[in-house]
């Protein structure tokens, strides 16, 4: 395999078939993230808006209420990322049995999404954040619909992201083959429990990058 050119964020490599697959660096990043003056103004805002979020949660007379909220409007935004239709509206109708007729086909997909979330935030409180407690996640996230998507499983083939009928010489992002990918997942593992110091929301931001690749 040839390296066909590089980014801070990993390399481009040359695949036996022809097609070019991004490999992500490992973690930490090398040389360290420099930290001036402007993105340390913004960590601090962003950790100031989250204070008064925690903040104003204890002020709730029902907080769970508002987690559960909180939850289900992140399962509509992230599942309308990969293109589903459905509203927090029609999951709450779902939810409550009172959906309508015309209800996008794709609502049992987000209450399965809100259904992983809230088993993997559960889990956590015998489970540290790791690669078996994703499995079990992606498990739960497809055991009703999805089951041929091997759930609870990495992938084992090449996938590749593009336009409807791209290939993998023409795809927009090819991310690494699967033995790349089970070493950079390894590694991200082991850097989710790197006890270096390094402030939480640039290492939850650094993680996020990084399992997105």
């Amino acid at each position: 395999m040839n390296v066909t050119d590089s980014v801070r964020a990993g390399r481009y490599t040359r695949q036996p078939t022809g097609y070019r697959a991004f490999i992500p660096q490992l973690l930490p990043p090398t040389p360290s993230v420099r930290m001036d003056d402007r993105l340390w103004m913004l960590l601090s805002s962003a950790d100031r808006a989250l204070g008064r979020l925690d903040g104003s949660t204890e002020a709730l007379p029902n907080p769970d209420l508002f987690v559960y909220m909180y939850v289900h409007k992140e399962a509509v935004l992230s599942s309308q990322i990969e293109g589903t239709q459905a509203s927090l509206i029609d999951v709450l109708e779902f939810e409550a049995q009172a959906a309508e007729p015309d209800q996008p086909q794709d609502v049992p997909e987000v209450v399965n999404y809100v259904a992983a979330m809230n088993y993997g935030l559960e889990r956590l409180s015998t489970l540290p954040l790791s690669l078996r407690l994703l499995r079990e996640i992606h498990k739960e996230l497809l055991h009703v619909r999805g089951g041929e998507r091997t759930p609870g499983e990495f992938r084992q083939i090449q996938n590749w992201i593009g336009p409807p009928g791209a290939a993998l010489a023409s795809a927009r992002f090819v991310p690494p083959p699967p033995h790349e990918m089970h070493n950079a997942l390894d590694n991200f593992e082991r850097f989710l429990h790197d006890p270096a110091p390094m402030p939480d929301l640039l290492k939850v931001g650094i993680a996020h990058a990084q399992f997105e690749t």
